[in-house]
């Protein structure tokens, strides 16, 4: 077998950063440019690759996080950017990458964990990880307490502009987990990710709750994807204040400890990101589901 350089935290090295940056938008479409030119590549999020002369032809990333579970904190490790160019796979690369990782991060992190899609959901099992069911949280809008929207002070934030931009920082920075049953903290790096690329025309600020949310409405479904907030989250006003007349379902993209007795979760059966976690230490019976502004 060619041997290829392990290389690793070479976000200051622009020739291997580049490079990885090319191998990402080939294998998953994803262009990390405007996210690391604005300086968010930082110590939280670690890449380990090899390299072939100076060109990154596999990866796999480490995010490094606080997750809260039942108002517990714990250190985590989240596995992502999994990839190998086409022109070298099948030579084990990716399995290598994952045993490094884990010989390096199992004993100083309370677990590991990533999400896979369908096509490598045969891979992960191998190095101890072990598959987690989670759940989907909506709403009937027929079934909320309040169902006339009101008028609240709500505008759409712009990355662009320099106040709104540092607005949203600010806030990736003090931000509480949006629940106590299960959320994430210390992972401002992959929030401004979301910001800036992935939802950049979906966020918005309610003056009034001084909160950030990130949500769309599609036909007669809004998606919130999270709410962003230093305090405890006012969903009912938050959802009277975005909700539209043609609104009928509500889905929330996290683990939501809104109190209303018609919440309706359900275990999600197929999915293109299922959970894989080592050691395993979820409780198989609970409904959660991890904040998607936390995938990596």
């Amino acid at each position: 077998m060619t041997y290829y350089q392990l290389v690793s935290d070479y976000k200051d090295i622009k020739t291997y950063k580049e490079s990885f940056n090319e191998l990402a938008k080939m294998v998953f479409g994803l262009d990390f440019k405007k996210w690391y030119e604005k300086g968010y590549w930082n110590d939280k999020y670690i890449c380990y690759s090899y390299i072939d002369g100076d060109k990154v032809i596999a990866n796999a990333s480490i995010n490094k996080m606080t997750l809260v579970s039942s108002g517990k904190e714990y250190n985590a490790i989240q596995v992502g950017t999994v990839m190998t160019h086409p022109d070298y796979r099948n030579q084990g690369l990716s399995g290598k990458l994952m045993n490094h990782i884990i010989e390096k991060y199992e004993q100083e992190y309370d677990f590991i964990y990533l999400f896979a899609n369908e096509s490598v959901l045969d891979f992960y099992p191998r190095f101890g990880f072990g598959k987690v069911q989670e759940s989907s949280f909506s709403l009937n809008v027929s079934d909320l307490k309040t169902q006339t929207a009101t008028t609240h002070s709500i505008r759409r934030l712009d990355t662009d502009n320099p106040d709104d931009f540092q607005m949203m920082e600010q806030f990736a920075a003090e931000r509480i987990p949006v629940s106590p049953i299960m959320g994430v903290k210390n992972n401002e790096h992959l929030l401004m990710f979301y910001f800036i690329l992935a939802f950049n025309d979906a966020i918005y600020y309610i003056e009034a709750i001084d909160a950030i949310v990130i949500f769309q409405q599609e036909d007669k479904n809004l998606h919130i994807f999270d709410i962003i907030s230093k305090q405890k989250v006012d969903y009912d006003f938050i959802i009277n204040s975005i909700v539209s007349a043609d609104t009928e379902i509500i889905h929330f993209y996290f683990t939501t400890d809104y109190e209303n007795e018609n919440l309706y979760t359900a275990f999600i059966t197929e999915s293109d990101d299922t959970l894989f976690v080592r050691p395993l230490f979820v409780d198989g019976t609970r409904h959660f589901l991890l904040p998607l502004t936390s995938h990596s």
